[in-house]
């Protein structure tokens, strides 16, 4: 098993073969213009020479010289792709370190949060799944919108399937070892993105959709056919049989009047075709090198890219290829006076929009099924690429459902934060009881306590997306998460913080009331910490009640020792807590998790230590 350094000291030696093999290519793309302008200066002067001694000698020089030039210019477009792809190598690389020691500057930024949907969502914010430091940040190698997008989906389910968890869990399996594999479709990914934004393929689809309906009639295609071939007819009997040119001129006239006629059938094919051509272009690179690979039989990933080439004729190299021809051919539209000689004399027009709308009509039935196999395949390459960077990390066991009423299940050892820098890092086992339980968790300020509700809840979003989880075992039920960690205020909807945590908690509670398909784990951090000591005291009391009552499953942080007691009177309750150590009258924190309530108070230490003043003199009648 690879350590964290080892892994460092993998990609170095692999940055600096890139370098190397970079710098080669840059010295050969320098020569190789020296070269280009030697045989230019060489052939000019030859030329010279020998049109001023011997003619023919002259002309030979010519060639020899327009058959250098032509060879070493084909050869450059080889050289600069060869350094754009070793610069683009270089860059994955980076971004790869920069996952590895969790330098948040340097990984690629992910599509940011919807903050609507933010603030329904009842754990995306307080788990820092989405967002500039979070998980999906971390985990995120795709190159495509929709790819990123469906990461994060996956990371957020609200009732994940025990199958789709196992077969996603196969795949990933199988593409951890496929380092080649992963980092060359990312590598094409990228490459084809280089020069333009990210592929939007719903763009692509909207635009396919929009289009679907045929614009360019049969009937008028046929009609101007026959106009061409009557005005070819007429010249060959002007040429030929020397008949009267008003023949040709009249037939010219009709088939212009009819192009023009129906000239809007046609649409605006430069306008239409330029931007999609483009975007196409790049799926073209990806979808080629999907279709082209060399799959092992019978593996998960051969099954999963089927689309990519079970049908001979529908691939995409074929489809696309085609429609490069014909949007090719559209670009000369953009003459409109070229266009309009060129449709006079031969419908070029009609033909080129009738190919385009059946092309697009193919190509409608089957681009949703690749882009749909690419976001898939790029979001499994994520979880891949990080099971792949964190060898210590283990698949999870997930527990079907036995029967109505059964007890739910969580089991872990060494459940750390994946988050958290491994230097900074402790793990904890935790075992719930074989009934359920409500943990009550206790302890000093800065202790753990809010980390430890995140660890539990960010491990059981990574088992249900078919991820690695950061605990060297975890066997768990599928669970509803529901989480009450990082509450905020809402100035635009005129909430206080007290008020948006009432909101929240209350909305657990009417998700327990409902019809959930499977049970909730909740967790709240600081419960009701919003409001005063008293009244906190008394609405904490009651509402841990209410969860008991649903025997609902989960943990609850809070400074309110008084709340230990509810152990006495509910074994359905249980007490944790985090301690800290005084050393050298400095506090140190050991963040482990412990059986029972907490010894220990610390926050008159905290301001003492930061010196602010704890004590005061009695004010002097």
């Amino acid at each position: 098993m690879e350590t964290m350094s080892e892994q460092q000291s993998a990609i170095d030696r692999q940055y600096a073969r890139i370098q190397r093999r970079l710098a080669k290519t840059q010295a050969l793309d320098q020569s190789n213009k020296m070269r280009t302008l030697s045989v230019i200066g060489a052939g000019v002067f030859l030329t010279i020479m020998g049109l001023a001694t011997f003619p023919v000698l002259g002309f030979v020089f010519i060639l020899l010289t327009c058959l250098a030039f032509f060879m070493l210019s084909r050869f450059q477009p080889k050289v600069n792709t060869s350094m754009l792809r070793y610069q683009v190598w270089l860059r994955l690389l980076d971004e790869q370190r920069a996952r590895l020691n969790l330098n948040w500057d340097a990984m690629p930024p992910v599509p940011p949060r919807e903050e609507q949907e933010d603030m329904d969502h009842p754990f995306e914010i307080d788990l820092d799944i989405s967002g500039e430091r979070s998980l999906h940040r971390l985990l995120n190698t795709g190159v495509s919108l929709e790819g990123m997008l469906r990461l994060r989906d996956w990371l957020l389910e609200l009732e994940p399937d025990i199958d789709t968890i196992r077969s996603r869990q196969a795949l990933v399996r199988e593409l951890i070892p496929m380092t080649r594999f992963r980092h060359k479709l990312q590598l094409y990914s990228l490459f084809a993105t280089r020069f333009t934004e990210p592929v939007d393929g719903d763009r692509l689809l909207e635009w396919l959709e929009s289009q679907s309906a045929s614009k360019q009639k049969l009937s008028t295609l046929v009609i101007a056919l026959v106009l061409s071939g009557l005005l070819a007819l007429t010249v060959l009997f002007y040429v030929f049989q020397h008949t009267s040119p008003l023949y040709c001129v009249g037939a010219l006239l009709a088939s212009l009047i009819w192009y023009l006629t129906t000239k809007k059938e046609q649409g605006n094919l430069a306008e239409d075709t330029y931007q999609q051509r483009r975007a196409f272009d790049q799926l073209k690179q990806i979808f080629g090198y999907l279709e082209n690979y060399r799959y092992a039989r019978n593996s998960q990933l051969r099954k999963h890219c089927e689309p990519f080439f079970e049908h001979g004729d529908r691939r995409p190299s074929h489809l696309l290829r085609r429609l490069e021809s014909i949007t090719g051919r559209a670009a000369i539209s953009r003459s409109a006076e070229t266009w309009l000689v060129v449709n006079a004399l031969f419908p070029l027009g009609a033909i080129t929009a009738y190919q385009l709308d059946q092309c697009k009509a193919l190509i409608a039935q089957y681009l949703p099924i690749w882009l749909d196999v690419w976001y898939d395949l790029e979001a499994t390459c994520s979880l891949a690429n990080f099971a792949e960077m964190n060898p210590d990390y283990t698949f999870p066991e997930i527990v079907a459902a036995r029967k109505s009423g059964s007890s739910p299940v969580f089991q872990s050892q060494q459940l750390g934060h994946p988050l958290i820098k491994r230097s900074s890092k402790v793990s904890n086992d935790f075992n719930l009881a074989d009934g359920g339980e409500i943990m009550l968790i206790t302890g000093s300020n800065m202790s753990g306590k809010s980390t430890f509700l995140r660890t539990i809840g960010i491990n059981l979003c990574l088992a249900y997306a078919g991820s690695v989880v950061s605990a060297s075992s975890l066997r768990t039920s599928i669970f509803e998460l529901y989480a009450c960690i990082r509450v905020t205020d809402s100035l635009a909807d005129g909430y206080s913080y007290f008020y948006a945590e009432v909101r929240r908690l209350r909305g657990l509670l009417d998700r327990l009331e409902s019809d959930a398909p499977y049970p909730i784990f909740f967790l709240i951090d600081e419960i009701f910490k919003g409001t005063n000591n008293y009244e906190r005291l008394i609405g904490s009391e009651a509402y841990i009640r209410a969860l008991v009552e649903k025997k609902c499953v989960g943990a609850i942080s809070t400074h309110d020792l008084e709340l230990v007691r509810l152990t006495e009177l509910f074994s359905f309750i249980r007490n944790y807590h985090f301690k800290e150590n005084i050393v050298d009258d400095q506090m140190i924190f050991e963040y482990r998790l412990r059986k029972g309530p907490s010894p220990t108070r610390n926050a008159l230490r905290i301001m003492q230590m930061a010196g602010l003043p704890v004590k005061w003199d009695a004010i002097p009648s």
